[in-house]
């Protein structure tokens, strides 16, 4: 004897102009009807109406359901019309279907063509990069006019934050910058010996280390030790104050925020600076001397006397003309992004990677545009 499985009955039916809904409309059937709705053609001719008279049960996942028919139907999923059923059902099922927003079906994007996605992106990145530059130089201006303003009325000066910041960006970073630059004054100094006694020209380890740590590595390594140790500082201490409200009492109470957070903090650095990289020159000169007389066999006297008799003032002045340049952009980098934070702390973590990597950047662009200004000048 043969058993056939008999189909199970169907959940919608097409009479003419209605659709009926037929048996239970519960979870436990939801993706057989979801199918059936699938498969439901859309509708050319005037609208069909919605049958309940053979619905027997249903439950909230029904009801989204009959939402997701009416809207395939182009019918309005919130106020669909019903026909006939229990009352107390079809009270319920209205409420139900005016209180929910039904899931509309996701829109079928086309094809994306991999060019057009690299112009889209390169122009969103550009015109990314223009707004943060305007804010740059909106912010730089700001900065400028409370500057000259509390320079013309010396009495707002705070003369107080001002040595604690000096305290917290100049001596506390002593040692790092000392220790930094005193390695990599070494590393120069055995690299260029190593390369020069090919040409038995190693006398000139010395003008190579002098050099280059008086015009460029000595402001540049301080800058970007400051630009990551300085700027990150600046921009968690003013975000922290952002998120707890207390740049909005400042305001509430009268007070410039600029002038309070950002001047003192913009001198202590331009103060800073120029004697921090005067200390990393110092200290790389020293490193190289060392590798220089360990290696090259160089008497410590030699090397003094060579390095006084080559080296020039202007070498001097370059590296130090360049220290409140970088000083600004550090500082102006780090208290603007420390205004940007929107009160979270992972805007707090955003905003201080920003400032250290926006610092890094500038610093690094404004000496390659210094070296090629000063090349011209012949200075």
């Amino acid at each position: 004897m043969s058993h056939r499985s008999e189909s199970p009955p169907p959940a919608l039916l097409r009479e003419g102009d209605r659709i009926a809904l037929i048996g239970s409309w519960t979870l436990e059937r939801a993706a057989r009807i979801r199918a059936e709705i699938e498969r439901m053609p859309r509708p050319s001719e005037s609208p069909l109406r919605l049958s309940l008279e053979r619905l027997e049960r249903m439950d909230s996942a029904g009801a989204i359901l009959l939402a997701e028919l009416a809207s395939r139907l182009g019918l309005d999923p919130r106020h669909p019309p019903l026909e006939g059923g229990d009352p107390a059902l079809v009270h319920w099922l209205q409420h139900m279907l005016a209180a929910c927003k039904p899931i509309a079906e996701a829109p079928r994007l086309p094809g994306r063509d991999p060019a057009t996605w690299l112009l889209a992106h390169v122009g969103r990145a550009t015109l990314a990069i223009l707004r943060h530059a305007r804010e740059l130089l909106g912010f730089f201006g700001l900065t400028v006019i409370t500057l000259l303003r509390v320079l013309v009325r010396p009495s707002r000066l705070r003369l107080t934050p001002i040595a604690h910041h000096i305290e917290q960006v100049g001596i506390d970073a002593v040692p790092l910058v000392g220790l930094l630059s005193f390695l990599v004054g070494a590393v120069i100094a055995f690299l260029g010996a190593t390369v020069l006694k090919e040409f038995a020209a190693e006398v000139y380890t010395v003008e190579l280390v002098s050099f280059s740590f008086l015009r460029e590595f000595g402001v540049l390594l301080a800058a970007i030790l400051l630009a990551g140790r300085t700027a990150s500082a600046f921009t968690a201490q003013i975000g922290a104050m952002k998120s707890h409200e207390e740049i909005d009492a400042m305001r509430v109470l009268g007070l410039d925020p600029v002038e309070l957070l950002v001047i003192p903090r913009l001198l202590a650095l331009v103060l800073v600076l120029p004697m921090l990289a005067f200390l990393a020159a110092l200290a790389g000169i020293v490193g190289g001397a060392i590798v220089a007389v360990m290696s090259l066999e160089m008497s410590p006297a030699l090397f003094v006397v060579r390095f006084w008799d080559t080296l020039e003032l202007r070498h001097v002045w370059v590296g130090l003309i360049k220290a409140p340049v970088f000083a600004l952009i550090i500082a102006v980098i780090g208290c603007l992004q420390g205004f940007k934070v929107t009160g979270s702390a992972e805007s707090v973590g955003e905003r201080t990677t920003s400032s250290v990597v926006q610092a890094i950047f500038l610093v690094i662009l404004f000496d390659a545009l210094f070296a090629v200004f000063f090349m011209e000048i012949g200075m």
